[in-house]
């Protein structure tokens, strides 16, 4: 299971815990928000899980931190080929300890804006992970998104019917004490649970 401190992470994890044991792993790049990590620990700690792992990456940055070289026409919190990377260390980790499940909280609406989300890359690396590991092809390794087919709306909806403790999540894209509720993310968490119809606890 891949575990950042977001809502849609959350939500996955809640669903695949009511059907196995699940080990995470989160990872620690460079700029991340304190209180995203701070909400994956604390995530991780709620559900039970039988391991937690962090992954230090202090030199993979998001585009809005790179000087000189521009990403053009992509947001600042892109990370250059960010899933290639993330899903072969869990697949790494996946071969370590013997699980043939990969877990990822990525929803429709991600598709709009990152091409690395879609079924084609993630049926390709699945084959990878099996060409390239005689432990994964054993095992049958296989990468699970849950919540694909689903909108951020529908994500809302679902961690609420699972008890998802939404007040553990962070969705602000800046590093500061408390949602700054301007930024996409605090802006795209904000109309999601509106639409939902579900009270969101940080905005009691």
């Amino acid at each position: 299971m891949l575990l950042s401190g977001g809502l849609d992470s959350a939500t996955a994890l809640y669903l695949t815990k009511s059907k196995v044991d699940v080990r995470a792993i989160t990872f620690v790049y460079h700029g991340i928000a304190q209180n995203e990590l701070d909400s994956a620990k604390a995530l991780g700690s709620r559900a039970g899980l039988m391991e937690h792992r962090l992954v230090r990456l202090p030199d993979l940055m998001e585009a809005g931190d790179m000087t000189g070289f521009k990403l053009r026409g992509l947001p600042p919190s892109y990370i250059p080929m960010r899933n290639s990377i993330f899903y072969s260390f869990a697949a790494s980790y996946a071969e370590e300890t013997g699980a043939d499940l990969i877990v990822g909280g990525h929803h429709r609406d991600d598709r709009k804006v990152f091409d690395d989300v879609s079924p084609e890359f993630f049926g390709t690396l699945e084959a990878a992970f099996r060409v390239g590991s005689p432990v994964l092809r054993r095992n049958r390794v296989s990468i699970s998104l849950p919540l694909s087919k689903m909108s951020k709306v529908e994500v809302v909806g679902l961690g609420a019917s699972l008890g998802v403790p939404f007040e553990l999540t962070w969705s602000c894209h800046r590093d500061r004490r408390k949602h700054c509720w301007r930024c996409q993310g605090c802006a795209t968490r904000k109309t999601a649970f509106q639409s939902a119809g579900v009270e969101d606890p940080l905005m009691r």
